[in-house]
């Protein structure tokens, strides 16, 4: 008997809250029927579509093993955690939030360490010094171990981190570190610089598919709904409703709309009466409006958009095309 299909969101924090916004925009509120700390809910809405809250990490893992379809979580966890991720997982779309970077971060007192083959030399005197290899403190072992391969440093030794890795060169037990900021103040606050070319990975939210799920028609058309309801929010988000009404607007003249200011005419052209809706991005809006009275307009209303529903499931499409080259 097929079972729902599974989104895993994050339990907690900030990324939980943007999440829950995310999806509430799109009409779809995620639902805890005992509160905040039941840990499986619903999407409003959408049937065959059970909730589970758990960490960010934790998704990653589920994503991996199957035992969650639909997944949200930052790419750094996907990189990290999952081995040869683009084999057993597809990154659908990024979220626009949660951003951070996979840095390498060196203390601010080493004024010649200011790039990725400053630290091999570092690295190797170290090792010709010592008769020890450097010691970088990261929870990110992969992706370090990737990163550092693609320098050609091979002079140093991980040391796992489970608590604060940036306060691990102060305390000793590291010479280095490998971490994730948003801002760098916490790698300042304690005495550290990221090294200028040691940016391993720009990481943020991530709408994340699993390929090892046991997708079936009833998990396929779940999915397909939600994503509908996500596709049409997005274009709604990206786009102003423009109208207007011009006895002297033909083809000729939408044609030159469309092409100049980006903008789309979802019903075509202008009617027998001269009506005419344009949907507009925000950045052409100004320029779209002036070309319409100066072509004889006499006013043209712009309004937000709600949603925008499309022939196409660009995200569903993405999903289809990768369970079926699997």
């Amino acid at each position: 008997m097929s079972g729902p299909l599974i989104l895993a969101v994050p339990s907690k924090g900030r990324l939980q809250e943007n999440v829950h916004a995310y999806f509430a925009r799109a009409g779809m509120p995620l639902k805890q029927a005992r509160g905040a700390r039941e840990y499986r809910g619903a999407l409003a809405g959408v049937a065959n579509v059970e909730v589970a809250y758990l960490s960010a990490s934790e998704i990653a893992g589920a994503l991996a093993a199957g035992t969650a379809h639909i997944g949200v979580t930052g790419e750094d966890l996907v990189r990290e955690n999952i081995l040869d991720a683009d084999s057993r997982v597809t990154l659908l779309e990024a979220l626009g939030f949660g951003h951070a970077n996979v840095v390498v971060a060196v203390p601010q007192a080493w004024i010649d360490v200011r790039t990725m083959e400053d630290l091999d030399d570092v690295a190797s005197h170290f090792h010709g010094r010592t008769g020890q290899r450097i010691r970088v403190a990261t929870k990110y072992v992969n992706l370090t171990r990737s990163f550092f391969a693609r320098h050609g440093i091979i002079d140093y030794r991980i040391v796992e981190s489970a608590g604060a890795t940036e306060g691990t060169p102060a305390a000793g037990t590291a010479e280095l570190i490998v971490d994730i900021t948003s801002t760098g103040a916490t790698l300042t606050a304690n005495g550290l610089k990221v090294v200028d070319d040691g940016v391993m990975l720009k990481s943020q939210a991530n709408l994340v598919a699993s390929l090892t799920a046991p997708w079936d028609d009833i998990t396929r058309a779940a999915a397909c709904d939600m994503f509908d309801r996500l596709g049409a929010e997005k274009r709604a988000r990206t786009m102003r409703e423009v109208r207007t009404r011009c006895v002297n607007l033909d083809t000729n003249l939408v044609e030159e709309a469309v092409r100049d200011y980006q903008c789309v005419a979802p019903f075509g052209g202008p009617t027998s009466s001269g009506m005419l809706t344009l949907h507009c991005p925000p950045a052409t809006l100004h320029g779209l409006t002036r070309f319409l009275r100066e072509k004889g307009a006499g006013m043209v209303t712009v309004s937000p958009l709600e949603y925008v529903f499309a022939s196409d499931n660009p995200l569903y499409e993405a999903l289809d095309a990768r369970l079926n080259g699997r």
